[in-house]
């Protein structure tokens, strides 16, 4: 229970953090002022329940905070600095400024403390999730090395997205009673009160998908610590609505929607900040005894970790806990392929898949209710939260910005796998991924008019040429299952996320690709007999494509070389030199998407010009002109 000497501490500490954040964004004359000066108090009261140390960042067991509402960041950036981290007044005074420490939205990597990239409204939530799987998983595999809790301070626009349903449906399925999300409950939006277009019982929602629900006034600092610790308490995730009021502390402008995305103003903040008793022409100023109590949290955080480094010392995990924070490549022993036979590459990935698991504890992962027609099945590896296989269910956008915290969490390497056509559902936490640079693996089957009967709504046409111009994301469409194993060699080593695009149809399997020919992106799979007048560029299931037309073509005289690009991406990234030297002639791409990409190496692409059908495989490719005959004719009438 909290005197009133703390209690009259604590109302400082809120005010000054309220009008620190006023004063970033009115010297950046843009951003968001509302929401971190509602959430002042709670965010005062968090700083003693939370276990960070600000000297040691990555601390393994340190409690996770995500701010899924990103444009809340001068509180985020402000709490930064006020407990320690490495994020100076200066770094406040640069709020939005090019090249500076604290970007409009919170970026990972970017900025020390943040766990998550956040700004897209929802994904906070779900990485919440994925932060607290991360945690269930890693505590039964590590035992009391891993005892966090993970912390979400989220609104009301988080909670009308989508991606909020999917993903705390999954958190009260498992039970993640070490995550507590709390609720900034203000009831403003941009265009006004939430009312226009939000009025659902989010207690009753909540209680619904098997959460705990607490229900508080989010200014009373009694009602925000007893809600907490009960919160850390509880056997359930919980859910705390704060109600509270946007941009409190501000005369005119508290309750008011105008104060959400806009500086509130000179004259504002001065008569605001004179009527609480701060003076009013000071900027960015906290008290010194503010500032000591905000230290607290460093302190808290600090003792935590050092009684932590006394339990891993005695811990006989610790080995475990090594071999997950730094993964060795080089015991992976790779599956041998039957030269012989015909293997989907979405088979041929679910053996690499395994061969990868039995090497690396730390490599996880699930699929979006599709794991038998993925490949995925980590086998004799479990079940999350005991073992590592993750039921995402029919969740795929929950899933993707899951994924984007089991692998910032620290321990683990994921992957998570839908049909390419569904990763349209996801790709908003691909692109977050991307962002982030994190490591994620990206497992999309049935890549092509091949899968069939299914018909045109799951055959995708436009999709890997979306992916391939995402930045910073390494797209591989592997053309059999040794040139998938060369792939999964290279992507392990390469920071950033990876897709691998594979097929439904059996694909015959050629010879061993060497892990440095894909490194390149692309290299020449057949030479000709004699200096090419033709270059076929061809990846996945078209390779196989390409070398029997070559054939036909040599036949008829017409030298012909086949380059096989498994990596779009990472043949662009190679110097101009390497891609003169594969594209000799006239350069025919063949692959059974929309390609327009393909022109920037090819004069000519043969790729699809509409959607698909419903029919068999074969008969699709023959009919959108993916065979011997068409591919001939084409490359003869361009010579």
């Amino acid at each position: 229970m909290l005197n009133q000497s703390e209690l009259k501490e604590y109302q400082l500490m809120a005010d000054s953090l309220r009008f620190l954040c006023a004063d970033m964004v009115q010297i950046a004359n843009s951003g968001h002022p509302g929401a971190p000066m509602g959430l002042a108090d709670i965010a005062v009261v968090l700083g003693y329940h939370l276990r960070l140390n600000p000297k040691n960042p990555q601390w393994i067991n340190r409690d996770r905070l995500v701010f899924s509402g990103g444009h809340a960041s001068a509180l985020v950036y402000s709490l930064l600095h006020l407990w320690g981290f490495d994020v100076s007044l200066e770094d406040l005074k640069a709020f939005r400024s090019f090249g500076s420490k604290t970007p409009g939205h919170p970026e990972y990597k970017h900025t020390p403390g943040i766990e998550i990239t956040t700004g897209p409204l929802g994904q906070g939530i779900a990485n919440a999730v994925g932060f607290a799987m991360a945690g269930k998983l890693a505590q039964n595999m590590l035992g009391d090395l891993i005892s966090h809790k993970v912390y979400c301070l989220c609104g009301d626009g988080d909670l009308e997205e989508g991606i909020s349903y999917e993903s705390c449906s999954l958190a009260g399925h498992h039970n993640l009673d070490n995550l507590i999300v709390i609720y900034d409950s203000n009831n403003i939006t941009i265009e006004g009160d939430c009312v226009v277009a939000f009025s659902e019982n989010i207690k009753l929602r909540f209680e619904a998908q098997g959460w705990e629900v607490l229900e508080i006034d989010g200014h009373d600092f009694m009602q925000i610590d007893s809600a907490l610790s009960r919160a850390k308490d509880s056997k359930k995730p919980v859910l705390i609505i704060a109600k509270t009021i946007i941009a409190k502390g501000s005369i005119r402008l508290s309750g008011s929607h105008k104060s959400h995305g806009s500086p509130l103003g000179e004259s504002e903040i001065e008569e605001s900040k004179k009527a609480l008793g701060f003076d009013s022409k000071m900027k960015f100023f906290v008290s010194d005894s503010a500032r000591i109590r905000f230290k607290n949290t460093q302190e808290l955080g600090e003792l935590a970790n050092k009684e932590w480094e006394e339990t891993l010392a005695k811990s006989d995990k610790k080995s475990l806990l090594e071999a997950m924070l730094n993964p060795d490549f080089s015991k992976i022993a790779y599956p041998k392929f039957d030269e012989t036979k015909s293997v989907a590459t979405r088979a041929s990935n679910g053996e690499i898949l395994n061969a990868i698991a039995n090497a690396l504890p730390g490599f996880i992962g699930g699929s979006a209710d599709l794991a038998p027609s993925n490949n995925t099945e980590l086998k004799g590896m479990g079940d999350f939260p005991k073992g590592r296989n993750f039921h995402f269910g029919i969740r795929e956008h929950a899933m993707g910005a899951i994924s984007n915290a089991l692998a910032n969490y620290g321990l683990f390497l994921p992957f998570c796998a839908t049909f390419f056509v569904f990763s349209d559902y996801l790709s908003p936490s691909v692109r977050v991924a991307s962002l982030m640079k994190s490591k994620v693996f990206y497992i999309w089957t049935h890549d092509s008019i091949g899968v069939g009967e299914d018909g045109a709504t799951h055959q995708p046409i436009e999709q890997i040429s979306h992916f391939r111009a995402m930045p910073n994301l390494s797209v591989f469409r592997p053309s059999d299952a040794n040139e998938n194993i060369a792939c999964w060699q290279v992507a392990l080593e390469i920071e950033g996320p990876c897709a691998f695009v594979l097929s439904r149809q059996n694909l015959p399997i050629f010879g061993e690709v060497a892990k440095d020919q894909v490194k390149k992106g692309a290299y020449v799979k057949q030479e000709s007999s004699k200096e090419p007048q033709i270059t076929l560029l061809a990846t996945g299931s078209e390779v196989e494509l390409a070398l029997r037309s070559a054939k036909e073509l040599e036949s008829q005289g017409v030298a012909t070389r086949v380059v096989s690009v498994p990596s779009y991406d990472l043949l662009m990234q190679q110097e101009k030199t390497y891609r003169d030297s594969l594209l000799k002639g006239k350069v025919i791409a063949i692959e059974a998407s929309r390609g327009l990409e393909w022109y920037a190496l090819a004069d000519v692409v043969v790729g699809m010009q509409g959607f698909g059908a419903s029919g068999k495989g074969e008969i699709l490719f023959e009919h959108f002109g993916f065979s011997v005959e068409n591919i001939v004719k084409i490359a003869k009438e361009n010579l």
